[in-house]
C-alpha cells in the first residue's frame, strides 16, 4: 500500500464552453507535473463506448499525487486558486458545476508497517 493520494476532478461546462474549459484546463498540465509531488496530472474528456455507458461529467481530471501534502500544496498554488476563482466561482466563469474528490488505495482497516 501506499500514501499516494487519487484526485478526480469533474467539471460541468457552461452550455457551448466544453472545448474553451478544456482548453484552460490543459494549460494547467505543464507547471503541474513539475511539482514534486505530483505523478500523473492530465485533464480528458468523456467518450462514448458501449462498455461505459455510465454518467459522468464531461471533463475530468484524473490525478495522482504522491501524499496528501503534495496535494494540498498544490491546491494552494497561485494559478489553481486563480482558475478556480476565474472560471469556477466568477459569475462570467466556464464552469457550471465541479466536483473534486481524492482518494486513497488503501483499506480503512491497513495495518501498515511503523518505521521508527
Amino acid at each position: 500500500m501506499s500514501k499516494k493520494v487519487y484526485c478526480l476532478a469533474q467539471f460541468l461546462p457552461k452550455e457551448g464552453q466544453e472545448q474553451a474549459l478544456f482548453n484552460v484546463l490543459q494549460q494547467l498540465e505543464p507547471n503541474t507535473l513539475r511539482e514534486d509531488g505530483c505523478l500523473q496530472y492530465r485533464v480528458t474528456r468523456h467518450i462514448q463506448s458501449p462498455f461505459a455507458e455510465g454518467t459522468s461529467y464531461p471533463i475530468v481530471f484524473n490525478e495522482i499525487w504522491s501524499d496528501m501534502q503534495s496535494f494540498e500544496a498544490h491546491c494552494q498554488r497561485a494559478e489553481i486558486k486563480n482558475f478556480f476563482e476565474t472560471y469556477c466561482l466568477a459569475a462570467d466563469g466556464l464552469a457550471q458545476s465541479w466536483n473534486v474528490c481524492v482518494y486513497s488505495d488503501e483499506p480503512a482497516e491497513f495495518d501498515a508497517p511503523q518505521f521508527v
